[in-house]
């Protein structure tokens, strides 16, 4: 991974444009293609970023990430006025995430039963690789449509913008450039519901107790 501060400002276009003027920021490149724009505030969440697959472009005073997106391409353009500090680390192999009791549970139950998240639902692979992370349950739907399941304890708005990046990696892909995400969860936020909505990603509530057979099913569905 290389880390760089640095005065600099950065251009986007794509399917909108953004510019940020300049300013001292961090810039994350990562070795899988991801490129992250961060501020001193703000919180976690990055100002700019760009997921892969990418190309970078390195000359002087500026860096260049393109990336195809359909018959256009987004386009992420830093102008480095002042680097303050150039660094790069390997960062080694990275290890798995590990879920919690709950989260494990649910996956094993549902991968056992893809039904419990949509009637048909038939699992293709736990754990499938993206290039940002593995999403918990590939599978296909009654008309052989791809769906992603990421399967959580509680929904929340991080859980959507996770399934979001797994969706632009599989879509990237023209074999399954239609895939379609679920997220599963006890309980979903009202918060990840609306920006669910928003990113054409469904959410249905999933009840352990059922999937254990301990009592009989009481399914919420929010279809978007």
């Amino acid at each position: 991974m290389r880390l760089i501060v640095a005065r600099c400002e950065v251009a986007y276009s794509g399917r909108l444009s953004a510019f940020l003027p300049e300013s001292t920021r961090l810039l994350m490149l990562k070795d899988d293609g991801s490129v992250l724009v961060h501020a001193d505030a703000g919180g976690y969440k990055p100002l700019n970023w760009m997921t892969p697959p990418t190309m970078i472009e390195h000359s002087d005073g500026l860096v260049v990430v393109r990336k195809r997106a359909g018959r256009s391409e987004d386009r992420l353009e830093i102008r480095l006025v002042e680097v303050l500090s150039d660094v790069t680390h390997d960062m080694g192999e990275a290890a798995a995430l590990e879920k919690d009791g709950v989260e494990r549970d649910l996956q094993l139950l549902l991968a056992d039963d893809p039904g419990h998240v949509e009637p048909g639902l038939r699992l293709v692979k736990r754990e499938w690789p993206t290039d940002v992370g593995p999403v918990d349950l590939m599978c296909r739907d009654e008309d052989d449509a791809w769906v992603a399941v990421e399967i959580k304890r509680i929904g929340t708005i991080d859980a959507v913008e996770q399934l979001s990046r797994y969706l632009d990696c599989i879509r990237a892909d023209p074999a399954r450039a239609a895939c379609r995400g679920i997220i599963a969860a006890q309980a979903i936020k009202p918060q990840a519901l609306a920006l669910a909505e928003q990113r054409g990603v469904a959410c249905v509530e999933v009840d352990l107790a059922v999937l254990r057979r301990e009592r009989e099913p009481e399914l919420t569905l929010f279809a978007v």
